[in-house]
C-alpha cells in the first residue's frame, strides 16, 4: 500500500517550488497572496524566481529546493509554481529515501506528472495531479478549489471523482477494473520512455491527458507507448481533455482515441476533466481506484491522506 501524507490543515505552511520553466514574478506572487489570504503560511524556495532561459535554474538547484521541502518539518505541502519543460532533469538528485521518511503533498500537473509518478514509483507516495500555485488566482473555478482541498484535507473513502456538472464521462469499452492510478501529461511520458523513469503501467489504470498538440503528434505519442508496452501492461485507460489540440487530416481527438485505444479493448473512459482544461479534476496519483467504465464512475476505495 503506498503512503498517504498527512493531511492539509487550516494554517499550514505551504512550500513553493519552481521545478521546470520559470514564471513570471507578479503571477508567483498573486499566487503566494492568494494562499495567505486563505490562512496558509509560504515557504518560498531559494530558486523560485530564478530563469535561465527556459529553465528555472540548473537541474541540481531545483532538485535543492524541493528535496529542502520534504526536510522541512514544518512544511505539509508542496506546491510548484509550474511544468513546463525541464522537470525530468531533476529526478536524479533526488533522494527517494529520504522523501519516503518524509512525506508530504505534493501537487502539480503538466511536465510536474513526471515527478508525481517517480515519487510514487520509487517513494511509494501518493501524489495529486491536480492544482499548481499559478492557479491560485481569483479566475480560478470554484470546481477547482473544491477537488484540491476534498482530495488533500479529507480522509474519508470511499469518494468519487466526478466531472463538473454538464461535462459528463463518455464510455468508449465498457468495463470494471480497480487499481493503482498512474499518469498525466503524454508528452512528458514520452520523454522519460527508455529512461530508469519511464512511467510504470504494470496493473494500473492509466490517465492520460495532453494540450496544444496536433491530432497527428497525439497519434505519434500515443504509438510510442504502445510499442514500449504500456498499454499491454495496463488493466485500463482514462482519457483526459487534450486542450487546443487541432485536428489533423481531417481527424479529431475523439476519433483517435476511437480509432486507436478502442481497438485495444481495454476499459476505457474519456472526457476527464483534467490538468491543461478550465476544469481539473483531482487525481491521486498511486491510490487504488475503481474505474467503472460501463457506470461511467471513479470511485477512489481509499483515503489518500492520513490525519
Amino acid at each position: 500500500m503506498a503512503i498517504k501524507p498527512p493531511q492539509l490543515k487550516a494554517g499550514d505552511t505551504i512550500g513553493i517550488v519552481t521545478l521546470g520553466s520559470p514564471l513570471n514574478p507578479t503571477v508567483i506572487n498573486e499566487g503566494i497572496a492568494t494562499l495567505e489570504n486563505m490562512g496558509f503560511s509560504v515557504l518560498v524556495g531559494d530558486h523560485v524566481y530564478d530563469s535561465v532561459g527556459f529553465l528555472a535554474g540548473t537541474p541540481e538547484q531545483r532538485a535543492a529546493d524541493l528535496m529542502m521541502m520534504f526536510e522541512n518539518k514544518a512544511v505539509t505541502c508542496i506546491l510548484p509554481t509550474r511544468g513546463g519543460v525541464g522537470v525530468a532533469g531533476i529526478l536524479p538528485f533526488l533522494d527517494f529515501s529520504v522523501i519516503t521518511k518524509n512525506p508530504k503533498i505534493i501537487s502539480g500537473y503538466s511536465d510536474i506528472t513526471v515527478l508525481l509518478n517517480a515519487l510514487y514509483e520509487y517513494s511509494n507516495l501518493i501524489t495529486f495531479q491536480s492544482l499548481l500555485l499559478l492557479d491560485f488566482n481569483p479566475q480560478t473555478p470554484a470546481y477547482n478549489f473544491n477537488q484540491f482541498f476534498a482530495a488533500t484535507s479529507a480522509i474519508s473513502a470511499p469518494w468519487q471523482i466526478n466531472n463538473p456538472p454538464g461535462m459528463p464521462l463518455v464510455t468508449k469499452v465498457p468495463g470494471d477494473v480497480t487499481g493503482p492510478i498512474v499518469g498525466g501529461n503524454l508528452t512528458s511520458f514520452v520523454g522519460t520512455l527508455g529512461t530508469s523513469f519511464e512511467i510504470n503501467t504494470q496493473g494500473k489504470i492509466l490517465c492520460l491527458e495532453e494540450t496544444h498538440e496536433p491530432i497527428n503528434t497525439v497519434y505519434r505519442y500515443l504509438n510510442h507507448l504502445k510499442l514500449a508496452g504500456k498499454f499491454d501492461d495496463c488493466i485500463g485507460i482514462l482519457m483526459g481533455e487534450c486542450t487546443n489540440c487541432i485536428p489533423a487530416y481531417g481527424v479529431t481527438y475523439n476519433e483517435l482515441i476511437d480509432e486507436f485505444l478502442v481497438p485495444l479493448g481495454k476499459p476505457i473512459l474519456s472526457n476527464l476533466a483534467t490538468a491543461h482544461g478550465r476544469f481539473k479534476a483531482a487525481i491521486p496519483i498511486g491510490a487504488t481506484v475503481r474505474m467503472n467504465s460501463t457506470n461511467r464512475t471513479l470511485t477512489v476505495t481509499e483515503s489518500v491522506v492520513s490525519p
